[in-house]
């Protein structure tokens, strides 16, 4: 499973540098509230114009800040555009939906949505297919029986990410090390974070064959999160590594450690929380790996936009938009990378335009 805002706040400690804390604001601007729009400069130079809209599960986890950004970015970029995005503030299957069914009748050029609850959305999605509303699904694939619906999934190899954060972690696990890997998971059951825990657990079985499992439900919220990794850290303060395949692992045991003085933790994830990548810098998380999703909800609009406007089809497939791993050797660029929205733009400009001049390299089998 990378764009809005609130629980930051309770996030953020006094060591909270001044270009992190920039991007926290940043963030809160770029998604208050349910419904937001923006567009690309009103449709100037005869630019036909594109209706289109983003629908995501959070407004407050970073995999989904970073969506929105990018599809904001997007519609900024592409003159005609006209994007309204909208998200629940907490993770709300029933509320997404909402939001998703007002989408389709509002913007009938095109509609991008990521869930954390795929299953709700097999009937709003063929009913939309059914009255020609273009749809792209952006990091989760579409629930089974809706794959005609929606015919492009933009996402990864989630399998790859988990196997990348293992050979990330690798040099802290001693070779021949016996003990457990605790791994909590804050949507147990969606298939993308399952992928990535397979993945890591495939490498590290091979390379670490002493090592065993301990797989648990981490929570989604923030604070459940923290409470519940709190717990499993006192519970287990020698296990060889602490790993999550979501946004709220790295936040809550950058957190721990920093509440334990002197504790030192082996820890990965995923995504690119700002507490998340001050724990890389400080030495409190190993590794990251960022699927990239700012450049998920980019591609989702441009994409769009460019059927809309110049007569394309959409493409079928998955589009895998690669990943990137983030330790100490690159935590500053990174760092500076996630300052702010142009900075995002500054850094991704070239890879977005690679990706959409070279669409064969980054196509896989359709969704169905």
């Amino acid at each position: 499973m990378e764009v809005g805002q609130t629980v930051f706040a309770d996030l953020i400690t006094a060591r909270r540098t001044v270009a992190l804390g920039a991007l926290v604001l940043a963030l809160g601007v770029a998604a208050c509230g349910d419904d937001s729009s923006s567009g690309g400069g009103g449709g100037g130079g005869g630019s036909k114009e594109a209706k289109l809209a983003f629908v995501y599960p959070t407004t407050t986890t970073n995999f989904a800040q970073e969506m929105a950004l990018g599809a904001k970015a997007a519609a900024d970029a592409t003159p005609g555009v006209k994007l309204t995005e909208s998200a629940p503030a907490e993770v709300n299957g029933p509320k997404q939906v909402q939001l998703f069914q007002a989408a389709t009748r509002s913007s009938k050029d095109g509609v991008a949505m990521m869930t954390l609850t795929p299953d709700l959305f097999l009937r709003p999605l063929l009913t939309a297919s059914s009255q020609n509303v273009p749809l792209v699904a952006v990091d989760v694939p579409p629930p089974k029986g809706a794959e005609k619906a929606v015919k492009l999934l933009i996402g990864n190899s989630n399998e790859e990410i988990g196997a990348d954060l293992a050979k990330a972690i690798l040099p802290k696990i001693p070779e021949g090390a016996k003990g457990q890997i605790l791994m909590g998971t804050d949507t147990p059951g969606l298939p993308v974070l399952e992928q990535r825990n397979k993945g890591f657990q495939d490498v590290i079985k091979k390379e670490r064959p002493g090592v065993t499992f301990l797989v648990f439900d981490a929570k989604q919220s923030p604070t459940d999160n923290f409470n519940t990794w709190s717990a499993q850290v006192k519970a287990h303060p020698d296990a060889l590594a602490y790993v999550g395949p979501g946004s709220q692992a790295a936040v809550s045991l950058t957190r721990i450690q920093r509440r334990d003085k002197g504790k030192k933790l082996v820890v990965g994830a995923c995504d690119l929380d700002p507490v998340a990548l001050e724990g890389v810098r400080d030495g409190y998380v190993t590794a990251l790996i960022s699927p990239e999703h700012w450049l998920k909800g980019y591609l989702a609009i441009k994409l769009m936009a460019d059927a809309k406007q110049n007569g394309k089809d959409l493409p079928e497939g998955v589009w895998n938009s690669g990943a990137l791993t983030v330790t100490k050797d690159n935590i500053d660029e990174i760092i500076t990378r996630q300052k702010d929205a142009q900075s995002r733009k500054d850094y991704f400009e070239d890879k977005v335009q690679e990706q959409l001049d070279n669409p064969d390299q980054h196509l896989s089998q359709p969704t169905g």
